[in-house]
């Protein structure tokens, strides 16, 4: 792995939070996007080289809502960007980590994402992140 490419904060309200994040860090989003596959809309902050990318539910059965109704508003994950994603899963799966989804799909901010199971990693939820070229 090459560095935490961002960390991943569910919301209720993106307006709300983008006000928030946009005063906390003194500019507004530099991307917002939906992704139907996963039912969010994202806004992507910048401090420095680090990124912040708040998660909004976009249905009541999206990974999102159902975080949320849980465990409420607040962290949902690390992601962390990977030069070679199938690479990183094989290696995760031979340390014996459990892959959500061994085949990477399509995530925001043109990436291909695969997730750890929080189980495996102490209770966080491990997002695997490589750039789509």
């Amino acid at each position: 792995m090459k560095k935490i490419e961002h960390i991943g904060i569910a919301v209720s309200d993106l307006k709300k939070a983008n006000d928030l994040y946009t005063k906390l860090f003194g500019e507004p989003p530099y991307k917002s996007e939906s992704v139907a596959s996963e039912g969010v809309t994202t806004s992507f902050f910048k401090s420095g080289p680090n990124k912040i990318e708040l998660l909004e539910a976009t249905n009541p059965e999206s990974p999102i809502a159902k975080f949320i109704a849980k465990r409420g508003e607040g962290i949902h994950h690390i992601a962390f960007a990977v030069d070679d994603i199938y690479a990183e899963i094989s290696r995760m799966k031979s340390e014996g980590f459990i892959v959500l989804n061994e085949i990477p799909k399509k995530g925001a901010d043109n990436k291909w994402v695969a997730f750890l199971h929080p189980k495996t990693t102490q209770g966080v939820l491990i997002e695997l992140c490589q750039d789509i070229e």
